[in-house]
């Protein structure tokens, strides 16, 4: 395990700055030339707790290299580290650390994830909206420890201690007296000389979350943020900055090469250029895209702006120097680069030594075999959110077939809350091809939604399915689409304008024309029910029933449907 360096108040940064200032005057007094401070930063985003090496390649990697795992991203940062030793280094991350997390680290609420960051040497992360998954309550566990307060200890004798490096929400503030929920800032010193990270999620937050999880903290905004902060450091003697913001863009193709920014664009192609000139890198996540963009700040000057894919596959390699005197980055110096996370190395045994803990805890639920699938089914969130997808259908079958008590007609899922696929040939313990485990399972489904049932006018189903696309979604997704259940089917016009896509008279429920008028009953989540994804139409339903935990249900449904294929094409056009 890395040492963990030392945090500053603003107090200490403050007095901190008041003796560099004094030591730069007589610096400059005696004629001393300037030196010039190398810093290493290695950052990366959107972990997701991929814990273990069984993620596909890239896919904006030609060479389609393995890559990820913890094991082998610890020993990258290593070598990576070697190269100027740790005292100049600085690993940093863009949020998603935890939330969305594969079976290993979820079913434990991504202790397991904390745990090996604690161990990669992680010095600070902002938050994403995926770090608010099971509300503020729970992310300040991670940060601080304890036991789960339902789950308890899961090693009585060693309870969770929390995270060794700080979350950082410069944006999110407690809305019972306004005051931040975790720190915006923090300071590190390398060779003499602090830099300021300030770390933040993107404003959308609530519309990414269930939003009755998170009614008690509100989201500034981003832009305004950062300069605040920006400022604040600024007048503490903190030149040197460096922004953590869980919001990206993306290159145009996405299959443009990893280190380069063609074509940028996204929520971060326009908020960077508005960031106070003070701030001197950006290192952003969301998309999980991979870039590596140089970006002119408000006076023109050079500014990086990086991204390093997702899950732990990939590192952004930045170098800089720092003038001793002014304390601040020559942007001229930057170089910049990201790294595939192969899998050549020797894995980092400290890391494996974690896997194996929570592997044994795992123990016999990992590997029980919960149904089949005859067929791959495909179309998962790391696909296109955009479109129908069999996975998405899959699943509002499973929500539908899971809510007959409350009488569902139809059911609808979004396609960015199925987190995996059924592979005939994905063998995740040692099970037969075409077997589907509860790991496989909980892959698919890791967000411990609740089924919810309502009733819902034609027109308000109509209107719900119209929020499919929305310009100017919170997250830069103008396109979600949602997966929709056996014996509904609509035809979509992408040529008509945002609320007049759904091509009237098309909706149809059995073969029959569905009445405008009419109520049906239609079962989702509860992510769904409460707006999220900015499909606040669903909150327009009424006599609303709970169900099942999805997972719960899925993991029925396979039972009850053994060997699953790709189901049929229910929308024409989307």
């Amino acid at each position: 395990m890395r040492k963990t360096r030392l945090m500053l108040s603003a107090g200490a940064v403050a007095a901190i700055a008041t003796s560099l200032a004094g030591t730069a005057g007589a610096t400059a007094a005696s004629g001393e030339a300037a030196r010039a401070i190398p810093v290493q930063l290695l950052s990366f985003n959107d972990y997701h707790g991929h814990l273990e090496a069984t993620d596909r390649p890239l896919a904006s990697d030609p060479a389609a290299t393995p890559a990820g795992g913890v094991e082998y991203l610890s020993a990258k940062l290593t070598q990576l580290r070697a190269k100027v030793g740790d005292v100049n280094s600085l690993t940093v991350a863009a949020g998603d650390t935890i939330g969305g997390s594969t079976f290993l680290s979820g079913m434990f609420h991504d202790e397991p994830s904390v745990e090996s960051l604690n161990v990669l040497g992680l010095d600070v992360t902002s938050v994403g909206n995926h770090e608010f998954d099971e509300g503020p309550a729970e992310l300040l566990r991670m940060q601080n420890g304890g036991c789960h307060p339902v789950d308890g200890c899961y090693f009585p004798a060693t309870p969770y201690a929390g995270a060794d490096y700080p979350y950082l929400a410069a944006n999110v503030f407690k809305r019972s007296d306004n005051k931040l929920l975790l720190p915006g800032t923090t300071v590190r010193m390398v060779g003499g000389v602090p830099i300021g990270f300030i770390g933040l999620t993107l404003k959308g937050t609530p519309s990414l979350v269930d939003p009755a999880g998170v009614a008690s903290v509100r989201f500034a905004d981003e832009v305004q943020t950062v300069n605040q902060q920006a400022g604040a450091l600024n007048r503490r003697g903190v030149k040197a900055i460096v922004v953590l913001i869980h919001e990206g863009g993306q290159q145009t193709p996405t299959t443009s090469p990893y280190n380069g920014c063609v074509g940028f664009t996204g929520p971060m192609a326009t908020m960077a250029p508005r960031f106070s000139a003070l701030v001197d890198v950006v290192v952003t996540g969301h998309t999980h895209q991979p870039y590596v963009c140089t970006l002119p700040d408000p006076q023109g000057r050079p500014r990086l702006v990086t991204s390093a894919a997702s899950y732990g596959q990939m590192v952004t390699e930045t170098y800089f120097n720092i003038n001793s005197v002014t304390k601040d980055i020559n942007r001229n110096s930057f170089v910049s680069n990201n790294v595939v996370v192969d899998r050549a190395s020797v894995p980092d045994p400290a890391e494996t030594a974690v896997l194996d803990k929570w592997r044994a805890l795992a123990g016999p639920l990992a590997g029980r075999v919960v149904g089949t699938v005859a067929t791959d089914v495909t179309g998962d969130s790391g696909g296109n959110r955009g479109i129908e997808t069999p996975m998405g259908d899959l699943i509002a079958d499973a929500i539908k077939w899971g809510t007959q008590s409350g009488g569902t007609q139809i059911a609808f899922m979004n396609i960015g809350g199925v987190r995996a696929s059924f592979l005939v040939n994905q063998i995740s313990n040692g099970e037969a091809a075409g077997e589907i485990t509860y790991t496989e399972a909980y892959n698919v489904a890791p967000f411990g939604n609740l089924l919810v049932s309502m009733d819902m006018t034609g027109q308000q189903i109509k209107d719900t399915l119209e929020q499919q696309y929305v310009v100017g979604r919170p997250g830069g997704r103008d396109a979600l689409a949602l997966g929709v259940s056996d014996g509904f089917t609509y035809t979509w016009d992408a040529t008509q304008p945002q609320g007049s896509r759904v091509v009237p008279g098309t909706m149809m429920l059995n073969g029959a024309a569905m009445d405008m008028s009419a109520t049906y009953r239609v079962g989702t989540i509860n992510f769904l029910a409460n707006g999220g994804d900015s499909f606040t139409g669903f909150t327009a339903g009424t006599n609303l029933l709970g169900g099942k935990e999805d997972l719960e249900n899925l993991v029925d449904f396979l039972g009850a449907h053994p060997g699953v294929t790709p189901p049929a094409d229910r929308v024409s056009g989307l």
